[in-house]
């Protein structure tokens, strides 16, 4: 299969760290396995350890084999992509050291240089003076930031700040992986390709949004890390508040990196702030304790290994949002994430308002609202809930809730789901940054969360205990039925 990905040197910091063994090698292999890699574009692993390119290739084989499965490596395929690597050991914090790295790259000024950084962010500094001291960071080159982008606005600041001595705002990809889920992009095509929408996308038509990102497992042995971030840090700033941006944002003028990043900014920018007065009415934040999670008996979050048994770190966070513009005056937007939870599940519940007029009083009392529920994980999909009637030639018509389901693994049977991290990849390749996050972007909502931060600081709250396996404390249940409504859990 020809191809028309561009030719690049891409280079892999931290190579035999985590994350490139879990998600990024195997993302590239897909890549290689769907022949959307150039012929002659080399991958080029960076990390400490002193060894040998072939060394390295055994050990991205181990990873493969492990994340995608041996019964899923296909041996040409595999033979391709090991031609690839190459393989530079570099001490990170010494800018000289990439001298070395510069040797092994194409001195064809042509060539594209994508280089992803998956290393810790007090890193990315050296490493960007290092690139542009060895002239790595030429005006093709490419550089990859992966989360966390600072602790609040300030370090947040101050890390792009320091790749922007280096790096035009063009050449910085910032890393949401949540933007490259296909629902999350289906949210732009649902949005924007089907007029059905367009007239109900706003609060004439809906009544509340939910976002709901719960996770089963808990702090899995990085209990050091997580109490320094925290759930609001950990996925609210980031993740939570993509995908509503995305949801909310007004239509883009094209779909290109600036029209939809305008948008999406727009939106962070609106997000009323949330302060000591309205933090209590507006937020609950929660911490787990031991419970059982799937038929397991797990810790809580203060027995977890290394903790603190003083710490106030919030492992649930649910929030009532609000955007104010024309579009979304007075319908809330209901943030709600948490670890040790129930179950995974990742949705965007929209829930429209009721009929003004029942004229199915007789046999139904009260029409349950249309809903829309977009799925992201663990499976991506798409449903409509909507009233329909009950078959039968009774005197009286009988209505039933009906779910309309669009399954992604249904629908299209036949074509593989990609990983996210497999299209952020194809694109930084490719050079186009419309799914990935401006440096405005960042800071409006660590505005946004920093006020959050604040706020709970100043009323000196514990977080709310909740049972490992549960869907949250009973506040979270309290701050949504204040208004007459109820998570899609209850539904």
């Amino acid at each position: 299969m020809a191809t028309t990905t561009p030719c690049c040197d891409f280079i892999l910091f931290g190579a035999l760290g985590d994350l490139a063994r879990r998600k990024l090698l195997p993302a590239l292999y897909q890549l290689e396995k769907a022949e959307l890699l150039h012929a002659e574009t080399r991958i080029v692993g960076v990390a400490r350890d002193e060894i040998d390119a072939d060394t390295f290739v055994q050990k991205v084989r181990q990873s493969l084999e492990k994340f995608v499965g041996s019964d899923n490596i296909d041996p040409p395929v595999w033979e391709r992509f090991a031609a690839r690597f190459d393989y530079c050991d570099v001490d990170l914090a010494d800018v000289n050291a990439f001298a070395t790295l510069a040797k092994q790259l194409s001195a064809d000024p042509e060539r594209s240089i994508v280089s992803y950084l998956a290393i810790p962010p007090q890193l990315f500094s050296t490493v960007c003076q290092g690139l542009s001291q060895h002239g790595l960071n030429r005006d093709n080159a490419r550089i990859v930031l992966e989360k966390p982008l600072g602790h609040d606005l300030a370090s947040s600041q101050a890390i792009n700040q320091e790749v922007a001595e280096y790096f035009h705002e063009s050449q910085i990809y910032r890393i949401d992986h949540y933007l490259g889920k296909e629902t999350v992009l289906n949210l732009l095509a649902l949005r924007f390709a089907n007029s059905i929408f367009m007239g109900q996308w706003n609060n004439k038509a809906i009544d509340h949004i939910q976002i709901t990102a719960a996770e089963q497992v808990g702090v899995e042995g990085r209990w050091g890390y997580y109490d320094d971030a925290g759930q609001l840090r950990d996925m609210v700033q980031n993740h939570l508040l993509q995908v509503l941006a995305l949801i909310a944002m007004e239509p883009p003028t094209r779909l290109d990196a600036e029209s939809v990043r305008e948008e999406k900014i727009k939106i962070l920018r609106s997000l009323r702030p949330i302060t000591r007065d309205n933090v209590n009415d507006d937020t609950v934040r929660g911490q787990y304790t031991t419970g059982i999670s799937g038929s397991e008996k797990v810790p809580g979050y203060l027995e977890e290994d290394g903790a603190k048994v003083t710490s106030k770190t919030e492992t649930f966070v649910a929030i009532k949002a609000h955007i104010d513009n024309w579009r979304w005056a007075n319908v809330p937007f209901y943030l709600r994430t948490g670890k040790r939870m129930a179950e995974k599940r990742t949705e965007v519940v929209i829930t429209f308002k009721s009929q003004p007029h029942n004229i199915f009083q007789e046999t139904m009392s009260n029409l349950q609202p249309n809903r829309l529920i977009i799925r992201l994980q663990p499976d991506e999909g798409i449903e409509i809930q909507v009233m329909n009637k009950v078959p039968g030639l009774g005197e009286q018509m009988l209505l039933k809730p009906t779910t309309l389901d669009l399954s992604f693994d249904e629908t299209f049977q036949n074509q593989r789901i990609a990983d996210a991290y497999e299209r952020l990849l194809l694109e930084a390749i490719h050079g186009n940054q419309y799914l990935f996050v401006a440096r405005e972007e960042v800071e409006h909502a660590w505005r946004w969360i920093d006020g959050i931060i604040t706020a709970w600081k100043k009323i000196d709250d514990k977080p709310k205990s909740y049972a490992a396996g549960s869907w949250g404390p009973s506040a979270s249940v309290t701050l949504i039925a204040n208004d007459g409504r109820e998570w899609a859990d209850d539904f």
